[in-house]
């Protein structure tokens, strides 16, 4: 009999090759390694011994040694399964049949997905003969026995079949690791020599107490020394509590980054867990905390995993060999500390991809911080929780949800889907509150008009240091140049979303310098300011709109409480926020002011429960209906709806800043690759798709590669330094002063 491969080697003989026995059983190992981490070992091994078993066909190991045929082999696994098992083989099935093309729906398909996975099998040979070149220890097994907390599948009630969705997802992530993973080791050893396992976390604890103590060492004793150092300590003796979900309710300012790691690494080490996830709901807030980390915890030992980062750009500039493990450990999230965005946390773990879902395994037995936890987009609300609970229940995760407005989402008589038992790492928030209030709310009278641009614009030009955050792009465009007429001269700053992600950076930095000296700093933003972006003005200007959004604004001003107090001046403005949770969340906070006799008391917590309360039940919490697709086993349905952002609605343009026309005129002459596509994020604006029918009907889009738009070069004046992206073409001298200099030049402050 011939010998049986699982893969070649270009230029090299048969003899050469990796063995189909070999493969499989290095694939089990690893397979049920990782499964072991969640009660699922001998179903990790028995998803390796069987994923590749259709490359014992005659076609496959044709199309090995040349020949150009099809050859599908991921079905033959499958099938035997639920030949050995009709009820539970089909947990192996859907791992084993997905592990190149992705989860499939259990029936019913759409268009641009996989083939149904029942019709899929049914549809191929169950040719079980060829199976004879293999050893009976890999094919005469039996299925194992179900874990323990999926033994009430057979009841049949929708939270005992979205508990088996979860277990298929994770038996799913380790098989897809464990079979990419050896592919590497065989066909590409010196990339996977590079993947190594970091420091221990008792040692990653040490190293942040060491910093902490450095840090602390030489400050001065104020109040809000002594309040960081309470929280400090609360974080550190929590720590010893058993697994599951907490709350850490922090002000603003109470140097909540640092505490949440020291409670989740302490955690993690009392209670033999494996990493910690800190999990952010914007990229601006990922950047500032990932570099505190890198700094406290060591480099090595952090993987900052969201779109914009590049660390292949990284490895150029700085010359370390060590940050090429960091590309490598975004695969998997085999590393001690990620620092990841909200997007790819959560939709990776409803993802129905290999690529996405290839991580979760390592997300089991993790302490998961989740950073500003209210901005969770009311929409997904319900599938969000019940993966969290089953997380904690099944997956050994602590869940910690750190904010300064906590949300209401422990369960409750009227609201059995929350969290259970919900324990606040602080012993006294609303105390701890109160003592770090460092600003006073001046809120609109209770029937007041909207106030006029115009009369907003002399009125914040009155302070020469003053943060104004409006709702909308246009709006904080227009109020900008209105400043800038008012103030010519002096320095002005516009941040928004239509900036590139690059220059959102530089102009934070000029920012943060011109605060730190004394001269004049007048910043016109959208709430992308808010959350954990650490600016501080004496004085802020926000648009009423939600009360998280209010509380988070007052976050930018007095933070440091180098003043006795910050003055945080909230207006009505002349438009409102955009349709669904943020008009929601306006009309709720309106509400609360009537009743309130035109104030708001958010020193209190438990004004921030009612305001939720009130916002998850005037809006659809499973607006996509996705816990019915999970119930029913739709992998794919399931995948295509659960998206954060919806891609559909936006189109990407690069904009010309920094290094973009570089990377665009290599991308013009070599074409796309993956790195390149990741260097250039870093430079795209995300803009409605009205906004890019004018651009393109005006001419002024250009597509460089298919897919990828770029501003020709009549139009580059439509971004420039200060003014971001003006998607008007009709504006041909925007943001320009009549000398034909930029306003607020960033550059200018950094050098």
């Amino acid at each position: 009999m011939k010998p049986l491969y699982a893969r070649s080697l270009d230029g090299k003989p048969p003899e050469d090759w990796q063995s189909l026995e070999e493969h499989l059983e290095n694939a089990a190992s690893l397979a049920g390694d990782f499964a072991s981490n969640f009660g699922a070992g001998p179903w990790g091994k028995l998803a390796g011994l069987w994923h590749d078993l259709g490359k014992c066909r005659a076609n496959f190991q044709a199309r090995l040694r040349g020949e150009s045929i099809q050859a599908q082999h991921s079905d033959l696994g499958a099938s035997l399964a639920l030949e050995r098992d009709k009820r539970l083989g089909i947990l192996l099935a859907f791992a084993i049949a997905g592990h190149h093309a992705g989860l499939a729906n259990l029936q019913g398909s759409g268009q641009g997905l996989p083939t149904p996975l029942l019709d899929r099998l049914s549809s191929s040979p169950a040719d079980f003969e060829v199976l004879s070149g293999l050893p009976v220890s890999i094919t005469e097994r039996s299925i194992p026995e179900i874990p323990a907390h999926l033994d009430r599948m057979t009841q049949g009630t929708p939270d005992s079949k979205r508990a088996l969705e979860v277990f298929i997802r994770f038996l799913f992530s380790a098989l897809v690791d464990a079979d990419r993973l050896d592919s590497e080791r065989f066909s590409d050893p010196s990339r996977s020599w590079l993947r190594t396992e970091g420091e221990s976390i008792p040692d990653i604890g040490k190293r942040l107490d060491s910093h902490l103590a450095s840090r602390f060492s030489g400050a001065p004793d104020s109040e809000m020394g002594k309040m960081r150092n309470r929280i400090l300590s609360a974080c550190r003796e929590a720590a010893a509590l058993a697994p599951g979900a907490f709350s850490l309710t922090v002000p603003t300012g109470g140097g909540k980054t640092l505490s949440s790691m020291a409670f989740a690494l302490r955690h993690a080490e009392i209670h033999g867990m494996r990493r910690v996830l800190t999990v952010i709901p914007y990229t601006s807030i990922i950047e500032q905390n990932a570099k505190v980390y890198r700094e406290a915890l060591g480099e090595e030992n952090v993987l900052e995993h969201h779109s914009g980062m590049d660390y292949s750009r990284s490895d150029k500039e700085d010359g370390r060999a060590g940050v090429c493990r960091h590309e490598l450990a975004e695969e998997n999230w085999d590393i001690p500390v990620v620092v990841t965005t909200s997007v790819q946390f959560f939709e990776s773990l409803f993802s129905h991809r290999p690529g996405r879902c290839r991580k979760l395994h390592n997300i089991s037995r993790s302490v998961i911080v989740l950073d500003e936890i209210q901005t969770l987009p009311t929409e997904f609300l319900l599938p969000i929780l019940d993966m969290l609970k089953e997380l904690i229940r099944h997956y050994g995760c602590t869940v910690v949800l750190s904010t300064a407005t906590p949300p209401a989402l422990a369960a409750r008589e009227r609201f059995i889907e929350g969290l259970h038992n919900l324990r606040e790492i602080i012993p006294d928030p609303a105390g701890l509150c109160l003592a770090l209030s460092r600003v006073e709310y001046r809120w609109p009278k209770v029937d007041a008009p909207a106030m006029p641009w115009e009369e907003l614009a002399r009125e914040a030009v009155k302070h020469p240091r003053v943060l104004v955050i409006t709702h909308r792009r246009s709006d904080a465009r227009d109020l900008a140049r209105m400043l800038e007429m008012r103030a010519p001269g002096e320095p002005l700053f516009h941040l928004s979303a239509l900036m590139c992600p690059a220059h959102r950076l530089e102009t934070l930095a000029a920012i943060k310098k011109i605060l730190t000296g004394s001269g004049p700093c007048r910043v016109v933003s959208t709430q992308l300011v808010e959350a954990g972006v650490d600016l501080d003005f004496p004085v802020v200007f926000r648009a009423l709109g939600g009360l998280d959004s209010m509380v988070q604004a007052a976050g930018r001003c007095n933070r440091e409480g180098k003043r006795e107090k910050g003055r945080v001046l909230i207006f009505r403005a002349e438009s409102r926020p955009p349709p669904g949770t943020p008009r929601k969340a306006l009309e709720i906070t309106e509400l609360l002011l009537r009743e309130g006799g035109g104030q708001v008391d958010v020193s209190d917590p438990l004004i921030f429960q009612k305001y939720f309360r009130r916002l998850y039940a005037a809006g659809e919490t499973d607006a996509k209906g996705i816990q019915t697709d999970r119930q029913q086993l739709k992998f794919a349905n399931v995948g295509r709806a659960f998206s954060l952002i919806e891609d559909g609605h936006t189109k990407t343009i690069i904009v010309p800043w920094g290094e973009a026309p570089l990377l665009l005129e290599k991308l013009r002459e070599k074409g796309p690759d993956r790195k390149l596509f990741r260097s250039l994020g870093n430079f795209s604006v995300s803009i409605y798709p009205q906004a890019f029918a004018r651009l393109t009907e005006a001419g002024a889009l250009d597509e460089v590669h298919e897919g990828i738009f770029t501003l020709t070069p009549p139009f580059l004046h439509l971004y420039h330094p200060n003014l971001p992206l003006d998607h008007n073409p009709d504006h041909p001298g925007f943001g320009l002063r009549e000398d034909g200099d930029f306003i607020g030049d960033p550059g200018a402050y950094l050098a």
